[in-house]
């Protein structure tokens, strides 16, 4: 990363409670240590924040890239630690365990409070060395990702932008079909999900962005949120792509959806998607500064409601219908905070979230729309520029 983080709310939660530093081991949560050190890396490495600085341990081979690379004040090699003696002794986790405790006593820690899904095992071989290990009950650092910088927000924006690229292959693929007994032809073949998302995949990859879990899901398939979807796709059914690919330097995330229908879906087909496109335009209405998730959730369901769909705030148990929250904070990882859902505490201006109601019915198919918005003092700068239409068109 090229913005250091802002890490004086994490140093505040330290000097209240009198730990003497914050230590996240990348066994635990790349994103977390990413946004911390500026740095990620294949090898594991642990970074510990205290009062004067950030500071990384790093392997042999990654000890160049992360002195060259990190926000950090100070990168250390294991083998300052003789870690390779101390492994020949101890085992490899006793290694670990003993060269981080050296790394923690050069920097005067010998108390750590660490993130919750830190390992179990670093955790007890530290406190078997006699540090105190204190698991921070907020998610301090999680809570700070989630306000992003103008220099984060250009990343994720260059991300959606190579996402909005790779919808339009896709739209144009369907598109530019043709229709033989119901199904999808291109090039003589039926248009398959696993065609779509190969090109869809390709042009990420022109654009520096990877993805492996693309969802082009049509009829059925797309009733289900999370299905991938597979097979040919067919004409007059709703075919829902949902594309939210990393940038491969950055490390950042977007995320897009659109559904589409290449023909003429059924009279129910279409009221959906018009009574889903309301919800959507109803929650984006909704956003602003101070306004909480929650807020924005019932704005959705409010819509979907009204027209006689149910939703999991008027039946938790309903399969059909709106059956998942409104949206999700995006950043260094695809969900993390805020929440835009019945749990939503309140947004600030920086948080960067989706907006992607949906309705879902295998007997009809799915309908998901989905933008990537940065919430602002009056309202939201939209990060997405694709048109919302059913019918897709030639690019």
């Amino acid at each position: 990363m090229d913005v250091e983080a802002d890490l004086s709310a994490l140093r505040e939660y330290l000097e209240a409670e009198g730990i003497d530093g914050y230590c996240i081991d990348d066994d635990a949560t790349d994103s977390d240590q990413r946004y911390v050190s500026g740095f990620t890396a294949p090898d594991p490495y642990q970074t510990v924040v205290t009062g004067d600085g950030v500071h990384l341990l790093v392997s042999g081979l990654e000890y160049g890239r992360a002195s060259a690379e990190a926000n950090a004040d100070s990168v250390a090699r294991r083998a300052e630690y003789d870690y390779q003696e101390l492994a020949a002794e101890h085992g490899r986790h006793g290694a670990k365990i003993r060269a981080l405790e050296a790394f923690l006593a050069d920097h005067d820690v010998e108390s750590v409070a660490v993130p919750r899904n830190f390992p179990t095992g670093t955790a007890d071989g530290l406190r078997e060395r006699g540090l105190t290990v204190t698991v921070e009950p907020d998610g301090i650092v999680e809570g700070i990702r989630a306000t992003k910088t103008e220099w984060e927000i250009d990343r994720i924006a260059t991300t959606q932008r190579a996402n909005e690229a790779a919808m339009a292959t896709a739209e144009g693929l369907i598109a530019e079909a043709d229709v033989d007994d119901g199904v999808l032809v291109h090039d003589g073949d039926p248009l398959t999900s696993e065609r779509v998302k190969e090109e869809i995949e390709i042009t990420l990859l022109r654009h520096g962005c990877g993805l492996d879990e693309t969802i082009v899901a049509c009829g059925a398939d797309g009733a289900d949120p999370h299905d991938r979807g597979s097979g040919p796709l067919r004409a007059d059914e709703l075919i829902v792509i949902d594309i939210f690919p990393r940038d491969k330097e950055s490390g950042y995330f977007g995320d897009l959806t659109r559904t589409f229908a290449r023909g003429d879906p059924d009279e129910e087909a279409r009221r959906r998607y018009e009574v889903t496109e309301r919800a959507f335009e109803a929650a984006l209405e909704t956003v602003e500064a101070g306004v909480t998730g929650a807020a924005v959730h019932d704005a959705a369901c409010d819509v979907i409601e009204e027209a006689g769909y149910e939703t999991l705030r008027s039946d938790p148990s309903t399969e059909t219908g709106f059956i998942h929250s409104t949206g999700h904070g995006v950043g260094l990882d695809i969900h993390e905070e805020p929440s835009v859902s019945p749990a939503g505490g309140e947004l600030e201006a920086g948080h960067v979230i989706t907006i992607e109601p949906g309705i879902y019915d295998p007997a009809v198919g799915g309908v998901r729309i989905e933008d990537l918005v940065v919430v602002t003092a009056e309202g939201y700068d939209n990060l997405t520029d694709y048109r919302v239409a059913l019918e897709p068109v030639a690019q």
